[in-house]
């Protein structure tokens, strides 16, 4: 078994001696308590953090995992994949608008969405995920509602066998999970076809719950109490998972999503 430190400095700095161990000649250094410098980009260890703390007996594994794919990722964001090969690629993802705090929103291809959040687009490659920038789409031509647009296409027809597992509560109330665990799970908020599939089961007009990329919970608006218990799983979800988005609950209607937040 290999474990990381739990104590978060201590973890970094393990974080680091693997990353010089696995990537010689880069130049990484530490530069927080949990956070990376790597060849000039600042990288948030928080999310590595909690990944090996759901699984720790796996933690150096996880670890290296983590960092190849970091730098196979900047090996392929540094080269200009072809528009009509990059098209089929792009997919969408729900991230707080917190991550412009440690990234230049202007250097970052999204949009605005509800509950404090914003979609970003990635090229979905083979072992890992790339981010769009606007540098990429303005060597493309293309916009923001481009990369919208063919995002939604791909992700309905990513897993077109999506199953759905309904759970019943006792007190009447009803849930549908989605939990493919592909990195899109949270991301399917965004289908098209969403409140046409589950409002007959969900009694009409319904929640849905992103605490983390990896978890989507769709719900009845009632009872209360049915509703209440689950958002104190999805707030427990979300300051506990890796890649956290909300723990606000979303709501789905005929006409779009909304958000809670507001209300």
């Amino acid at each position: 078994m290999s474990q990381m430190p739990r104590e978060p400095e201590a973890f970094s700095e393990q974080v680091l001696r693997i990353l010089k161990r696995l990537c010689p000649e880069s130049d990484a250094s530490l530069s927080g308590p949990m956070d990376l410098i790597y060849n000039g980009r600042q990288l948030a260890l928080n999310n590595l953090y909690r990944m090996v703390c759901c699984d720790p007996d796996r933690g150096v594994e996880i670890v290296d995992e983590f960092l190849d794919r970091m730098a196979e990722g900047d090996s392929i964001g540094s080269s200009v994949m072809p528009l009509e090969l990059a098209r089929t690629r792009v997919m969408p993802r729900i991230q707080p608008e917190s991550i412009f705090e440690r990234l230049d929103r202007q250097q970052v291809a999204h949009m605005p969405f509800v509950n404090g959040t914003v979609i970003v687009f990635v090229l979905d490659m083979p072992r890992l995920t790339v981010s769009i920038t606007t540098e990429q789409m303005l060597r493309w031509g293309v916009t923001v509602d481009d990369l919208d647009g063919w995002s939604r296409e791909n992700l309905q027809v990513y897993t077109p066998d999506l199953k759905v597992q309904f759970i019943e509560g006792d007190d009447g109330g009803r849930a549908a999970v989605f939990s493919v665990q592909d990195g899109y799970d949270a991301a399917r908020l965004l289908l098209g076809s969403l409140h046409e599939r589950l409002a007959p089961e969900l009694h009409g007009d319904f929640f849905v719950a992103t605490p983390a990329r990896d978890l989507f919970v769709a719900l009845s608006i009632a009872p209360d109490a049915f509703v209440e218990r689950l958002r104190k799983r999805a707030n427990r979800d979300f300051r506990r998972l890796p890649y956290p988005i909300t723990d606000d609950f979303f709501v789905v209607t005929r006409d779009g999503v909304a958000g809670t937040r507001a209300a």
